[in-house]
């Protein structure tokens, strides 16, 4: 899907040939001398249609008017729940007619939030999958132009941003989408590769034996009952100066959770596919970079495997040790994303990152707890905490700060070795997190478990490319300033070559 913004007036915009025109009408919509003014006048006062967010008029062949067809859409204050309730408003229609070709008019002034609100909601509304499918549904909506009575260089960036972003959202949604035998740790590596075609990014794939090499004894023991070889995926984006220092994501990557040994039930098992919904947000966000173009420093950190149940999966009791050097009691299987998250996050200190955040499908608890509404934060600095908040609230990507205290950390002791990877079941999300916490003490760290958000089920099935929007507003949210204590990226392992194995 193409976009495009201009400035348009209502008057202009009677003369633009388009398959569809919606025009925006907010309750400040003011009528001037011009054909499409006339005809939303009329309709208001015939009480046909108002501007109450949602409410939708359409006519045809309208006198004065180029577009073939013209919608007018209410979007009550213009404020985001009312934008994106019009826009789910405007959606079905959309989709029964075919449309290919729309121009989004808006009467008011327009906001960099609202560009944003307006363009992602359409994409989301519009997306359509069909990589597996035989004969695959193409998104019928090719052109979207968005007409703004003037447009200043502040919307023109949003727009940019925007475009970006979304283009990160839908990569993200692709590749959670995709059957686990369609999204491997292999495939996902060389979709990690791909990227590497952007002049700024870089990718380096680690196999089985660098990561051996490096220690990553937890991470190994996910993967050790699945027949598909695990990858460790270091992407990195330099757009800011060499002395920059980085921010780090890390993503959970299992491409499959059965549970491994301690075995899930079989209702909705299938969705355990989008058990990579964070390494695949880590590619969105790769993807907006690679198209916005920032001046800042970004490495993103995949480890990605499947958590299997054969006669080489790890069992309940085993203790294994971390690249920190930690011992971990595996009390539950199923309990397998922190295990492969606290090796990256280990590995994160090379870079001395400003700031390292991780993004997992981490617990049911956190599902519990926040709903579908909003990702789960934890953070070991306000700053940090507050600059997430407000990217989320300034994406509609919506999370919320969960509590760190040390008290939590007492649930995951272990009679057997330094941690255990579980700690029961109150709290569920926090003890997930403190044991997190134990391997990030060197840099500023946040968790976002996205368990709730990354996707939905029943019939809505399907990624919503959570927390693309937020992540990638945090990241352009951040100062530039060099970090005195800062040093270049470093490779990812010099003395190993990459492995296909």
């Amino acid at each position: 899907m193409n976009f495009e913004l201009k400035a348009l007036s209502l008057a202009n915009a009677s003369k633009l040939v388009t398959d569809t025109l919606i025009v925006l009408i907010s309750d400040q919509f003011q009528a001037a001398k011009d054909p499409l003014s006339a005809l939303i006048a009329k309709a208001l006062k015939a009480k046909d249609f108002s501007a109450k967010s949602g409410q939708m008029l359409q006519t045809y062949s309208s006198p004065g008017v180029s577009a073939s067809k013209v919608v007018f859409l209410g979007i009550g204050s213009a404020n985001p729940q009312d934008l994106k309730s019009a826009i789910s408003t405007l959606i079905p229609s959309l989709k029964s007619s075919e449309t290919k070709d729309i121009c989004i008019l808006s009467t008011d002034a327009g906001s960099a939030q609202s560009v944003q609100i307006l363009l992602v909601a359409l994409a989301d509304g519009t997306y359509v999958y069909g990589t597996t499918k035989s004969k695959p549904t193409a998104r019928s909506l090719r052109q979207v132009t968005l007409g703004l009575p003037n447009v200043s260089a502040t919307l023109e960036n949003a727009f940019k941003t925007t475009v970006g972003t979304i283009r990160g959202i839908e990569l993200a949604k692709e590749w959670a989408n995709r059957p686990a035998n369609h999204a491997t740790p292999s495939m996902l590596a060389k979709a990690a590769q791909a990227l590497a075609k952007s002049a700024a990014i870089s990718c380096e794939v680690l196999g089985p034996k660098e990561v051996a090499k490096l220690g990553m004894g937890s991470f190994m023991a996910v993967a050790q009952g699945s027949a598909e070889p695990l990858r460790f995926i270091v992407l990195k984006y330099q757009g800011g100066a060499k002395s920059e220092a980085p921010t780090v994501l890390v993503g959970k990557g299992i491409t499959f959770d059965t549970g491994g040994i301690s075995l899930k039930p079989a209702a909705e098992m299938d969705e355990m596919k989008f058990d990579m919904g964070g390494a695949a947000s880590v590619l969105g966000v790769f993807q907006s970079l690679s198209l916005i173009k920032p001046k800042i420093n970004v490495v993103g950190l995949i480890p990605a495997c499947e958590n299997m149940p054969d006669g080489l999966a790890v069992k309940p009791g085993d203790v294994v040790t971390s690249m920190s050097g930690q011992t971990i009691e595996i009390l539950n299987t199923d309990a397998e994303g922190r295990l492969i998250l606290c090796d990256a996050l280990t590995y994160a200190e090379r870079f001395k990152p400003k700031a390292v955040i991780d993004i997992a499908t981490l617990t049911g608890a956190c599902v519990i707890a926040l709903g579908a509404i909003r990702s789960g934060m934890f953070a070991t600095e306000d700053d940090l905490a507050q600059s997430l908040q407000k990217a989320g609230d300034d994406a509609n990507d919506l999370c919320w700060r969960m509590p760190l205290d040390d008290a939590y950390s007492e649930a995951l002791k272990s009679n057997f070795a330094d941690v255990a990877n579980v700690g029961g079941r109150a709290g569920g999300a926090i003890t997930a997190a403190k044991f997190l916490h134990r391997f990030t003490k060197k840099y500023p760290w946040a968790h976002l478990d996205i368990a709730g958000t990354a996707w939905k089920g029943g019939a809505a099935k399907g990624a919503t490319g959570r927390p693309v929007g937020l992540l990638v507003h945090y990241l352009l949210s951040q100062p530039t300033t060099p970090s005195k204590k800062s040093t270049p990226l470093k490779h990812a392992a010099k003395s190993a070559p990459q492995s296909t194995n």
